[in-house]
């Protein structure tokens, strides 16, 4: 059996993975979705800490999945906690130094996102609309559940936060991207991913929360060795 940590991206709520958990348990892993901080001041210490306390007694052997945002904290919970192997989903890569909100200009996600929206037919300039941009796949009911509690957001003590690591931790690390994404394009992340961590981007079906519209097939790709 193989144990996974799930972290959320930017809305910093367990339930984003709560169609992925039933799915890991059928296949007789366990898993632990946790919660992000609240806290306006909260930097990227402290969402590292929330995340292993949250953890508890690590277990023997442990995968690190973590979603878009989170791609600045679970290599620092990787340095924390033993573990086997960290996934990326759809998820930021930092580099040395730099800040999440930095990434944004320095990788050209602005730009990359708009040049999909005219190619896509959809207006390259509208203002973001989490219904257009995020939850275009997800089913009907489990949108209108994701919108009956207010959102998370990540703290503006994280965005000004330099990652503190010199380099990429020395764990075996698999990158999974959602070939819908329309907040961070496929073609984006194939190049980002290639400059920061050599690895190849691994295409999935979906769009950027593809834990909740296609759960069973993000299960199968996870569990995937």
């Amino acid at each position: 059996m193989t144990e996974y940590l799930l972290i959320p991206g930017a809305d910093g709520r367990a339930w984003y993975w709560h169609r992925v958990v039933p799915e890991l348990r059928a296949r007789g892993h366990e898993a632990i979705a946790v919660d992000l901080p609240e806290d306006n001041t909260a930097d990227l210490s402290d969402y590292t800490e929330a995340v292993v306390d949250q953890l508890g007694a690590p277990p023997g052997r442990l995968v690190v999945v973590a979603q878009s945002l989170s791609g600045f904290i679970a290599p620092l919970v990787c340095e924390r906690v033993s573990v086997e192997r960290l996934i990326l989903v759809n998820a930021m890569v930092p580099a040395p130094g730099e800040t999440p909100g930095q990434w944004w200009a320095n990788t050209g996600q602005p730009a990359a996102r708009r040049a999909l929206a005219v190619r896509d037919g959809r207006d390259p300039d509208a203002p973001f609309d989490p219904l257009v941009d995020f939850f275009h796949d997800v089913p009907p009911e489990v949108t209108t559940e994701a919108m009956t509690s207010p959102p998370g957001a990540p703290s503006e003590a994280l965005f000004a936060d330099p990652w503190p690591l010199p380099s990429w931790p020395e764990i075996p690390t698999r990158f999974l991207q959602s070939r819908d994404d329309r907040f961070f394009p496929a073609d984006f992340q194939r190049r980002t991913v290639a400059a920061r961590l050599g690895i190849p981007v691994e295409i999935l079906p979906g769009g950027h929360l593809v834990a909740l519209s296609r759960p069973s097939e993000l299960t199968d790709w996870i569990c995937e060795s």
